[in-house]
């Protein structure tokens, strides 16, 4: 048995030890924000906060997860309330097909969780791993300034 948080709720799983993160996830909780890329860690997909860390579960073992908590997607905010990475995404209007998107916001808000005040440097960093097919490296880059730099006459980012 294997015990974790994943969004505040405490998870309690008897799932095969070795099972990728992403599958219990996916097939089990019914938490669907991580996507299933490519399965070897290359693409960013599947990204989900795991102690504040942005962490790709498709190569996270459920046997690595006992006490840890794990942060999806679905635990940044909702469709009606959406946490302020995801708003600025949005703003920025940074999905296309929006496959990668997910990733691309859990790596975003593991960022700021580690650095409160980034700039473009870490941010590119950040996203380095994750692919995007489609093109919106562009966007994606502006939603995450949106967030993480002052506005003019402010002492903190927009969070």
């Amino acid at each position: 048995m294997v015990s974790f948080t994943v969004n505040g709720r405490r998870v309690e799983t008897q799932a095969d030890p070795a099972m990728p993160l992403l599958y219990l996830l996916r097939d089990d909780l019914a938490l669907n924000g991580a996507k299933y890329g490519c399965g070897v860690g290359q693409c960013g997909s599947c990204a989900v906060l795991v102690d504040g860390r942005s962490t790709f579960s498709c190569l996270l073992p459920v046997a690595a997860l006992e006490g840890r908590e794990v942060v999806t997607l679905e635990g940044l905010g909702a469709g009606d309330k959406p946490g302020a990475v995801q708003a600025a995404f949005i703003a920025e209007q940074a999905a296309q097909c929006g496959y990668c998107i997910p990733g691309m916001i859990i790596a975003v808000e593991g960022l700021l969780r580690q650095t409160p005040s980034p700039g473009e440097p870490e941010i590119r960093a950040a996203l380095e791993p994750h692919l995007c097919r489609c093109g919106t490296h562009a966007r994606i880059l502006r939603a995450a300034l949106r967030v993480t730099t002052p506005p003019a006459g402010a002492a903190e980012p927009g969070r």
